[in-house]
């Protein structure tokens, strides 16, 4: 058996935990490791989050390689892709926030109990996107799981940028401060136990674009997400280069049966949206 490739896992410390809405908690983390990390470039920067097996010795250092090559797949961590919501390094300080659904999945029961002292293992970060100045104006849109990204995009505008920020939340008391240098336009939408989007993907569709290039910033669950790409694409004219378009989630799966089946599903997407229509 080929040895896996070494990938250490950085290891941080909670230093403090903020319930920031009734389903949204912020875990603040810091510690040596995070001097060593090169970040700030994007403002969509994510994080691998270890979650160890309860009962389970790992390896010291918390090396992913070591583990997959060493111990049976049952017991690797749990692994969970979050945004990194603002990095600052002179302290150095990560925060790090979470949808919290009572004791539903892995991570947000685990952030609900978190306390300061807990340690925070993780890989990355990764990144892609970052406010380009030239544009003409900024579209952002997507739900709960978008919002750490787009409140990190929005204060990472260009001052007086034209920003269109629509943003889809279960209820009134989901709402965030968002503070931005921009000349923005901020729009929540309230679910109320609707479907993830069924307010979102009208609200963009119906609504007059700005003159200028666009710069689109659409991610949170992935078949509202798929509808969106679709209309940019074709009804709006956008090209691949003016678009972050992604599913951070898909409805009825967890991570895992997601990020198996991602790849299929959006070259699926590809083969039905770029293919026209026959008549």
């Amino acid at each position: 058996m080929a040895t896996r490739p070494a990938r250490p896992a950085h290891e941080g410390v909670v230093t403090r935990v903020e319930q920031l809405t009734p389903h949204m908690v912020r875990v603040v983390v810091g510690g040596e490791a995070l001097s060593r990390i090169t970040a700030g470039q994007f403002t969509d920067h994510y994080i691998k989050v270890l979650f160890p097996q309860p009962g389970t010795d790992y390896p010291d250092p918390f090396d992913m390689g070591v583990i997959r090559e060493t111990l049976p797949r049952e017991a690797w961590p749990v692994v969970r892709t979050y945004t990194v919501r603002k990095w600052l390094p002179e302290v150095p300080e990560m925060w790090v926030d979470f949808v919290v659904h009572g004791d539903s999945g892995i991570a947000g029961p685990w952030a609900a109990r978190a306390e300061p002292g807990d340690p925070f293992r993780f890989m990355g970060p990764g990144g892609g996107y970052a406010p380009d100045a030239d544009a003409g104006w900024h579209l952002l849109a997507g739900d709960e799981s978008a919002l750490p990204a787009i409140a990190a995009a929005l204060e990472g505008m260009p001052a007086g940028a034209r920003v269109r920020a629509i943003l889809e939340v279960e209820g009134p008391d989901e709402e965030q401060k968002l503070d931005t240098p921009a000349d923005a336009q901020i729009t929540w939408l309230h679910r109320g136990g609707r479907p993830v989007g069924s307010l979102l993907c009208p609200e963009v569709r119906g609504m007059d674009f700005p003159e200028g290039r666009v710069q689109a910033f659409v991610h949170g669950e992935a078949n509202f997400v798929r509808d969106l790409r679709g209309h940019l694409r074709h009804d709006r004219g956008l090209t691949m280069d003016q678009l972050s378009i992604s599913g951070y989630w898909r409805n009825g799966m967890n991570e895992d049966g997601w990020q198996s089946s991602k790849r299929e599903f959006n070259e699926q997407t590809d083969r039905e949206q770029e293919t026209p229509a026959a008549v």
